[in-house]
């Protein structure tokens, strides 16, 4: 349409006649004129068709640019759960290589105290079996004690002495003698209720009020015994030595070494445990006393 009105009027000159140079370069400049003019139109209308669609562009141009955003964001999310997958990934490859080496040192220390219990357990086993058998040793020795004991009338005969001293007890206080029968008795009676404590001390002090008189010697016995029947072996040792020492012309002298050497034996002193023996057997043959003496040190390993 636009092109038919622009080639109008060369139609017009065309009709009326040849047309000059001048002519055609006028109409020429026309033609350019209106071109001009209809570009300048168009130009406008497409300006105000986009100024009518400049908001909705505008909207989808920020609509756009947020969706830009948000892949970018999602993007650096998904490179960033990426690194942490990774990372994560390489944690627990740590993670479960560090519990493979704990695993291995736990197997490690738990067969270590597998083996440690079961040689406690043995060297246990051993030494039950070992302290039965020096229980039974003990047993064994007590039970040789008691019938020694038995045998030898070591408590009869202080029975004996203590139903005279009640039948001479009236006599001696009427008489005006001390009481030492009374005390002695007193002592041995609570030797012979197990009160070793209190049965030493009582000796003790009739050994302090009464230190040379025909009991005493049996007093200092006593006291040795009271600590060989609280198993306090050493200080027993101790005991009986005084028999020997103090009162070597006393009948209780020969049951003092026997014991003493006894006594030795329990604290697993073998050595002193034979000598002593020995000397009962060479000093107080055909006694009752060399007898079990000599039954001791056989067995004696």
């Amino acid at each position: 349409m636009k092109k038919n009105i622009l080639l109008l009027p060369l139609v017009t000159l065309v009709l009326i006649g040849c047309a000059t140079t001048d002519d055609l370069r006028r109409v020429q400049m026309e033609f350019d004129r209106r071109i001009k003019v209809v570009d300048e139109k168009v130009e406008t209308v497409v300006d105000n068709k986009i100024l009518a669609l400049d908001p909705k562009f505008a909207a989808l141009q920020a609509e756009n640019a947020a969706l830009r955003m948000e892949l970018e964001k999602t993007g650096e999310a998904i490179s960033a759960s990426r690194r942490n997958t990774a990372e994560t990934g390489a944690n627990v490859t740590d993670i479960r290589d560090n519990l493979q080496q704990l695993r291995g040192q736990l197997e490690s220390q738990v067969e270590a105290v597998r083996k440690d219990v079961t040689a406690f357990t043995a060297r246990s086993g051993r030494r039950e079996e070992e302290n039965k058998d020096i229980r039974d040793k003990l047993n064994n020795i007590n039970f040789k004690l008691n019938f020694i004991e038995n045998f030898l009338g070591i408590g009869k005969r202080e029975e004996q002495a203590e139903g005279t001293e009640k039948n001479e007890k009236s006599k001696d206080v009427a008489k005006g003698k001390p009481d030492k029968e009374s005390a002695y008795a007193a002592a041995y009676e609570l030797f012979k209720e197990g009160k070793f404590d209190r049965s030493r001390e009582a000796f003790q002090n009739f050994l302090k009020q009464y230190p040379d008189t025909e009991y005493s010697d049996n007093a200092q016995f006593w006291i040795g015994e009271c600590y060989y029947f609280e198993k306090r072996y050493e200080n027993a040792i101790l005991e009986y030595e005084k028999v020997a020492k103090n009162y070597p012309a006393g009948d209780k002298v020969s049951n003092a070494l026997l014991k003493q050497g006894i006594s030795f034996l329990n604290l697993g002193d073998k050595a002193s445990a034979k000598l002593i023996l020995e000397r009962v057997i060479k000093d107080y043959p055909n006694t009752n006393q060399a007898r079990t003496a000599k039954a001791t040190l056989l067995n004696i390993k």
